[in-house]
Order: C-alpha cells, then sequence, then structure tokens
C-alpha cells in the first residue's frame, strides 16, 4: 500500500506577510549580506514575497550551521543549494516519500573471516568509480546508486567505464516495487535490470528529473546484470568485505536535517533511526578508512559536486549508522566469469592473498594477481 506523505500546509501570504516583514528587522546586516552573496553564487532570483521567506529560512539555517561549526562535533557543516529551504520542503523535493523497507530483502552474501586492508579506495584504483552526478528536485537518488555501483561493476570487469541512464530506472522499474521520484531500492533496481535485460545509456536515455513513459529500447542496452548480490541485514563487517574485495555497495540510510549541511569531516547522528523502515536516501560506497582511531566510510553523493566534499562524504563505519547497513547490495555484471559469483555460491569461507604481499596493510588493485584459499573446517 503506497503511504500518503503528509505535509504541512503553509499559510496564506496575505496573513503572514506582515509577520515576516517584521521579522526580517531582526536580520543584522551581515545575515542580509550574507543572504545576497549566497544567492549571487548559487544563482538564485525570488519575487519579492519569497525573498523574504527565503532570507528567513536562510538565516535561521546559516544560524545553526554557525553554532554546530562552534560545537566538538566530528564534521563541519557549510552553506549549500539547500540553505533556503527547510528541511519539510528538502524530504519532499529530494528524499523519499514513499518509505522503502529494507528488511524485506533477502541475503545472498556468504562473508568470510578476512583479514581485509585497512583502508580502500575505489577513487584511487584507477577509473572505476563515475563522476558524481546531480538527481535534482526528484528523490531519485536510488537510480544514482544503482548506475553508480553498476557502472563500477562494469569498469572493474571489463575497463570500460560507462554513464548509464538513470531516468530508464525513473520510467520503468515500478514492476519491481520502485516508485519513479517517491523512492526505490537499489537491490530492486539491480533485479529489474537483470529481468529487464539490459540497461541504456545516459546519452540515449537522458535524465529528465521527472516520472514519464518508460521508453527503453533494447537494442541500445549497453549494460547487463547477470546476479545481484544483497548483504545480510545489518552486517556491516561483510559490507567492508564486499568493498575491500568487490565492487562499491550501494546502501540506504536515514537522512536527518543536519546532514543537508555537511561540508566535512565524519559523519555521525545520534537523532537517526537504525532500523530498516527509516531509511530515505540511498548512496554508494566507494571505500573506507579510519582517522584518529574513527571509522568510516568513503561515500559518494548525487547532489552535485557543490554538496559536501566534491559531492562526497564519509559517514561513521562499525555502529550502523542511520541504518546503512540495514539493504546493502552490489550488482555482478554479466561480461565474463567474476569471482562474485563463485563466492556467493559458495558457502565456505575463504581468505585471498596477492602473489606479492598480504592485503593486511594495503589495498588490493584488481589488476593484481591472486589466489583464493578455501579455508577447510
Amino acid at each position: 500500500m503506497r503511504a500518503a506523505l503528509c505535509l504541512l500546509c503553509a499559510g496564506a501570504w496575505q496573513l503572514v506577510s506582515s509577520g515576516r516583514a517584521a521579522a526580517a528587522l531582526k536580520l543584522s546586516s551581515l545575515e542580509k549580506f550574507q543572504f545576497k552573496s549566497w544567492m549571487v553564487q548559487h544563482q538564485k532570483e525570488y519575487s519579492v514575497k519569497e525573498y523574504h521567506h527565503r532570507q528567513q529560512i536562510f538565516a535561521q539555517n546559516w544560524k545553526k550551521i554557525n553554532a554546530h561549526n562552534k560545537g566538538n562535533h566530528t564534521f563541519k557543516m557549510a552553506l549549500n543549494q539547500f540553505s533556503d529551504m527547510s528541511f519539510a520542503e528538502i524530504k519532499r523535493k529530494y528524499l523519499w516519500s514513499e518509505p522503502q523497507n529494507c528488511s524485506a530483502t533477502k541475503s545472498n552474501y556468504f562473508r568470510g573471516t578476512g583479514p581485509y586492508p585497512t583502508s580502500v579506495d575505489w577513487r584511487k584504483k584507477g577509473k572505476f568509480v563515475s563522476a558524481v552526478k546531480n538527481q535534482g528536485a526528484c528523490g531519485s537518488c536510488w537510480t544514482f546508486s544503482t548506475t553508480g555501483a553498476l557502472e563500477s561493476a562494469v569498469a572493474i570487469a571489463s575497463g570500460k567505464m560507462l554513464s548509464l541512464a538513470e531516468q530508464q530506472l525513473v520510467d520503468c522499474a515500478q514492476g519491481f516495487n520502485n516508485h519513479g521520484c517517491e523512492g526505490g531500492l537499489p537491490s530492486q533496481a539491480f533485479e529489474y535490470i537483470l529481468y529487464n535485460k539490459g540497461i541504456m545509456g545516459e546519452d540515449t536515455y537522458p535524465y529528465k528529473g521527472k516520472d514519464g513513459r518508460c521508453r527503453f529500447q533494447p537494442q541500445k542496452a549497453i549494460a547487463f546484470v547477470k546476479d545481484v548480490v544483497n548483504i545480510t541485514l545489518n552486517d556491516e563487517e561483510a559490507m567492508v568485505e564486499a568493498v575491500a574485495l568487490y565492487n562499491p555497495v550501494s546502501f540506504a540510510f536515514e537522512v536527518t536535517e543536519d546532514f543537508m549541511s555537511y561540508k566535512s569531516g565524519i559523519y555521525s547522528s545520534a537523532s537517526c533511526h537504525k532500523t530498516p523502515d527509516k531509511v530515505n536516501h540511498a548512496v554508494l560506497a566507494v571505500g573506507y578508512g579510519v582517522n584518529n582511531g574513527v571509522p568510516y566510510w568513503i561515500v559518494k553523493n548525487s547532489w552535485g559536486t557543490k554538496w559536501g566534499n566534491d559531492g562526497y562524504f564519509l559517514i561513521e563505519r562499525g555502529k550502523n549508522m542511520c541504518g546503512l547497513a540495514a539493504c546493502a547490495s552490489y550488482p555482478i555484471p554479466q561480461e565474463g566469469e567474476s569471482l562474485h559469483h563463485r563466492h556467493i555460491t559458495s558457502h565456505v569461507p575463504y581468505l585471498w592473498f596477492s602473489t606479492q604481499s598480504t592485503p593486511v596493510d594495503r589495498e588490493y588493485s584488481p589488476e593484481e594477481p591472486f589466489h583464493m584459499c578455501i579455508l577447510l573446517q
């Protein structure tokens, strides 16, 4: 059953315009100057009435950012493209309005025992991570997480970096319990691509950022899914193994208000939930590491390169932060046989080791020769 999204109704402009005008007088000259500078930077234009409304929201957000940055936190906040919006608006336009319960996803991943590299960053291994994209005002983050994981999988398997069509998933994947701009799950999108027999490129199916009619053309499909790997619910260590040995991993988590202004550092939250029914945003883990004793994930977002750290963020690892381990998955591309397939179809743990050194203190490269050892129980 599709849940209705409850929205707070704004009052009539005529009834509140006088109150806004009075409130606007309380803004400092610095706040007014900062807002005008921000408008120029982000090329914003408003009507006279909306100008005062947005100015007030901006000033409130700026105060929250400054107060946060003065405190003792593991991450910093900054102004960005969302700074003139309330969190209620952001949730409606950029996050899922259709609830997605990750607990319905069936696991088929069998984790080994390690050891794993202490840090991994697929961006540094070669051309295995596609560029950061921008979903716009559509809750289609799940499509960008999906294409990002498959783009990486194809690049790792074949050396070819593709740009796949998020819009195809928005328009065509509803039969797999996805809902276009209202939300969806990467695991369900991978299943769609598998049974649909492919996904087109962004050049032949360009992104529109709104729901539309399905225009898939099978003869133009350029990437295919052989199998889908769903990591066990809340098994964050299995996510580590998957990212270390195989592929960037799609995951979903719950975004709360402070995340929208993230700029740098390791994000953590005491207000978000860790249950699979609360997740509202999907992203792509492209690596992990440790900083000053705090383990973290390296995550690719879909809000453009002006958000966060060039479109990326770090989030605390090992605590199922905001439910990030609730529904992690990645695809196995159709091209060629790979260790992914042997891993999920064998029920025995293993260790891999390089012919040159062990993985404990260094990253594994896909080009590097290695062996798989079956561990006898």
